[in-house]
């Protein structure tokens, strides 16, 4: 099978439904004639032109609403953030509108459309530059959070979520464009709200998603040199949040963790943790442990960027202590 970077398979999933409904279109800062802050969108211009592929001014608040008025009358927008901080500026017409007008209209309208963009720390970007609102827009009835974790991921669930006909939030990393991955040339999708068993284990299940998939892959050589045969759950999505895959994991391998790339409170986790504690308390032979990012805004220095994340240190040994008991 080919291996194409991340970006390109967000590309080839957007193309691949642009050819086949003229009602998609993608707009964004940057995302015409740059070809894309991290050229996602490289090409696309100069295939589907100027009404399809639109340059937005540096406004969040205006351009989101100009989409879902776009969706509200049957086209199906794909917009661009070009980091999901700068979402706080439109989250009023993500929240207030775009999730709440088939509800409030009786399925009149329907913002059948896609926010899309990076999430995340990135490096030495600063406080404001290095937030995770998974667990945020995870926390709004009417929006479906998407989170890939690799190239595969990123091209299936795309698709899906451009066909999905409900306001999708779809979240990428920075750090994750320039990743390679398999992927097939022919037409596949992959369904929103199912997670995935990247590897059966026996001993722990760890449970993450998107970026830290990255470094749960670490751990499980790391742990599989202390005889620890770890069981991976990648969840893909947020919201739907798939409970099911996570206590059938449980119920063969006794033991949790969980790793977030987010701030502890009201955390994906934290759900989580009281709904297997709610359905599967009686198959935990150890408390469940998670490794989320430190509990304050990210600091610039190099050395407190590392320290503020989930590290593979901090995730083996939590694996270690639940899988010993």
């Amino acid at each position: 099978m080919r291996e194409i970077q991340f970006r390109e398979a967000l590309r080839e999933a957007m193309s691949e439904e642009m050819r086949k409904d003229e009602r998609v279109f993608l707009l964004g800062e940057e995302v015409a004639e740059y070809n894309g802050a991290y050229k996602v969108s490289q090409g696309m211009l100069a295939e589907f032109g100027e009404k399809r592929v639109i340059d937005t001014p540096i406004a969040e608040l205006g351009f989101a609403g100009i989409a879902v008025g776009a969706a509200m009358n049957g086209l199906v927008p794909i917009v661009e953030f070009m980091t999901f901080n700068f979402s706080l500026v439109a989250i009023d017409q993500i929240i207030n509108s775009a999730a709440k007008m088939n509800s409030m209209t009786a399925g009149q309208y329907k913002c059948h459309m896609v926010f899309r963009g990076p999430t995340g720390s990135a490096g030495q970007l600063g406080a404001q530059h290095s937030q995770n609102f998974e667990n945020w827009y995870a926390n709004t009835p009417g929006l479906k959070v998407v989170v890939p974790s690799n190239p595969y991921d990123a091209k299936g669930l795309l698709k899906s979520a451009i066909r999905d006909g409900n306001p999708i939030i779809f979240m990428e990393s920075e750090q994750m464009y320039g990743l390679k991955g398999e992927v097939p040339e022919e037409e596949y999708t992959l369904e929103i709200g199912k997670a995935h068993v990247a590897k059966q284990g026996t001993d722990v299940t760890i449970v993450s998603f998107g970026k830290m998939m990255l470094r749960v892959n670490e751990v499980v050589i790391e742990l599989e040199k202390e005889g620890i045969n770890a069981e991976v759950i990648d969840l893909r999505t947020v919201r739907p949040l798939d409970h099911h895959t996570i206590i059938e994991s449980i119920k063969k391998t006794n033991r949790l963790v969980i790793v977030e790339e987010a701030w502890p409170l009201a955390s994906i986790s934290s759900e989580i943790t009281y709904q297997v504690q709610r359905h599967a308390f009686d198959y935990l032979d150890a408390p469940i442990r998670r490794i989320t990012t430190q509990d304050t805004p990210l600091p610039y220095a190099s050395t407190f960027v590392e320290a503020f994340l989930p590290s593979i240190g901090k995730i083996v040994e939590a694996c270690k202590a639940v899988a010993y008991k």
